[in-house]
């Protein structure tokens, strides 16, 4: 009876908001005592708003903020207005505008420059250049050895490569790690495909890029190195282009060195579509192992010419 009256008095001073389960049987008495919500009184989600519903010119800024991968993955399959904003030449520009620093400004009026007429709002090449970010970024693959000896291709002589740690750090490298040479020539190479890197043809024959080479070699305290680089720009047939090559010697000295050399490919012809960056080195005494040249670092960037 006093749960009934209880149960009275409650469904009468919260009928709007408050009602007993059916089944109390497995709760204890504190429990059956507590009144608890009715589903029907419950408070509901409120429904959010669909992005779908904004003007396209907002819809157009906030897909420009995601990464490229979401965006063709993910956002254009969601509908027909997201897919045809996706595939439109509007939103990539829109990518790109974002980076108001001086280096972003050319890069977008350099951009702008190379795109097919203005009556063609597809956006061709952007998607591949906004995605793969050429400009900027170092294009070769294990520049340190961090992935061991993969993405290069190798001749061994001597002993031929292996991978070690750096003896001393080399400054902005990925990996404090450093390719080893022996006492006879040994070489690696890489050739690098600037179209699938995401640049264009057109972009590559404006002549307002530069391409820019870096290596860093060095030697052991007790044995001196023989060290050679070797860059060609070639044409889609691997005609050479232009070529820098550069050959250094050192002696053994008491502390172990590490060197910089850099070369930066201006004005360059209209027809480039690959560069093949080539090194070798190997020690000056022919001691058996690895007391040869070290190799680190290495890097071809690609930039906006500057005025």
């Amino acid at each position: 009876m006093e749960r009934s009256e209880q149960g009275t008095r409650g469904d009468q001073s919260h009928s709007q908001c408050w009602a007993w389960p059916e089944d109390q049987g497995h709760l204890g008495p504190e429990e059956r005592d507590r009144p608890v919500l009715s589903p029907q009184t419950q408070p509901q989600p409120r429904n959010g708003l669909s992005l779908s519903l904004l003007p396209p010119e907002l819809l157009l800024a906030v897909l420009s903020r995601l990464p490229p991968r979401v965006l063709l993955k993910r956002c254009r399959h969601v509908c027909r207005t997201w897919r045809s904003l996706v595939d439109s030449k509007a939103l990539w520009l829109l990518m790109l505008a974002r980076d108001h620093s001086a280096s972003g400004r050319a890069l977008l009026a350099l951009v702008r420059s190379c795109l097919p007429p203005a009556g063609d709002a597809t956006p061709g090449p952007l998607i591949p250049f906004c995605s793969l970010r050429p400009v900027g970024r170092n294009l070769i693959r294990n520049p340190c050895g961090q992935e061991g000896l993969q993405k290069w291709s190798f001749q061994h002589s001597g002993d031929g490569w292996v991978v070690e740690n750096n003896l001393i750090p080399v400054p902005g490298a990925p990996s404090q790690t450093c390719f080893v040479t022996s006492y006879r020539w040994c070489s690696k190479k890489q050739i690098l495909n600037l179209e699938a890197e995401g640049l264009w043809p057109e972009l590559l024959d404006s002549g307002k890029i530069d391409i820019c080479v870096s290596d860093w070699w060095g030697t052991r305290h007790e044995c001196g190195g023989r060290y050679k680089l070797l860059v060609q720009l070639l044409d889609a047939n691997k005609t050479i282009l232009h070529e820098f090559s550069d050959m250094r010697v050192t002696i053994a000295h008491p502390n172990s060195m590490y060197f910089q050399v850099t070369h930066v490919f201006s004005n360059i012809k209209v027809g480039v579509r690959f560069v093949s960056f080539e090194h070798l080195g190997k020690d000056t005494l022919y001691w058996a192992g690895h007391y040869g040249t070290r190799m680190t670092n290495s890097s071809v960037t690609v930039r906006v010419s500057q005025p």
